[in-house]
């Protein structure tokens, strides 16, 4: 038997089983919390300042995301190349790597005795265990979002607007600006959101490579996790508070332009 959206009813059933699977964790959380004091709990000092650093971070690595992976996400679209094709699992890689993992990489990367680290240590440049760790750590694990949401869209648009424009006399950098990224909008939408989202919940890779420092690198994740162990009704309230705001920027920002943009490509 079909139901009247066209799909098997036998379908509902495991889709039901699913969503139940993922809300009632979230329902279970919120019946934890002790509402009368959640205001107390969730504007404490130490949690204003890990929100407003969660929120600064998650920022300048949603930018930085949107700077390299807009470029990497049209070589990837738009490049027939053997190498290119080689090189694409390893930018994903990301998505399915441990975020420990990620961070011990940064770390072995650009740390005191790291790969770039030590050449930055020699000229003053210290990287590990200050808020620019903090917003490295969000770009790398956050990048693969933008990137495989992005060549989607650039995928499923195609280049036949392009080659008009270029036959039409067009220079490539105007085609790029007039053409390109108006089509490419609502996918950028939608990997900005996922990215800046990402960012806002990274824990593993900024407790190994930027630690926990108030002011510093406690973002709101590290946060949880500390009152965790000192104050469980705290963390349950900046849990809530945590999942409230990331729903509401991916709700209140982007659920449209996902739909839209094909955030499909990142699935």
């Amino acid at each position: 038997m079909r139901s009247s959206g066209g799909l098997p009813r036998w379908i509902y059933v495991p889709a039901a089983i699913g969503a139940v699977f993922v809300v009632l964790p979230l329902l279970a959380m919120a019946a934890r919390v002790d509402w009368s004091q959640f205001w107390s709990l969730i504007t404490s000092s130490s949690s204003l300042t890990a929100l407003e650093l969660s929120f600064r971070t998650a920022a300048t690595s949603t930018i930085l995301c949107i700077l390299l992976g807009v470029p990497m996400a049209m070589v990837l679209a738009r490049s027939d190349s053997r190498t290119i094709r080689w090189v694409r699992p390893l930018i994903l890689l990301p998505l399915v790597l441990p975020p420990v993992v990620g961070g011990i990489a940064l770390l072995y990367a650009f740390g005191r005795l790291g790969l770039l680290g030590k050449y930055l240590d020699a000229a003053g440049i210290q990287i590990a265990f200050t808020t620019t760790a903090v917003v490295l750590a969000q770009t790398f694990v956050s990048l693969p979002f933008l990137v495989i949401a992005l060549e989607g869209a650039a995928r499923t648009v195609g280049a036949d607007h392009e080659v008009v424009a270029a036959t039409l006399g067009a220079r490539p950098t105007a085609v790029w600006w007039r053409v390109t990224l108006p089509l490419l909008a609502p996918g950028l939408a939608s990997g900005a959101v996922l990215a800046f989202a990402r960012s806002l919940g990274e824990f593993g890779a900024t407790l190994t490579f930027a630690g926990s420092r108030e002011g510093v690198t406690r973002t709101l994740p590290l946060e949880i996790y500390l009152q965790r162990e000192v104050d469980a009704d705290a963390a349950v309230a900046l849990s809530v508070l945590l999942v409230v705001v990331a729903a509401a920027v991916v709700v209140g920002l982007g659920s449209r332009r996902i739909k839209a943009g094909g955030a499909s490509g990142w699935q």
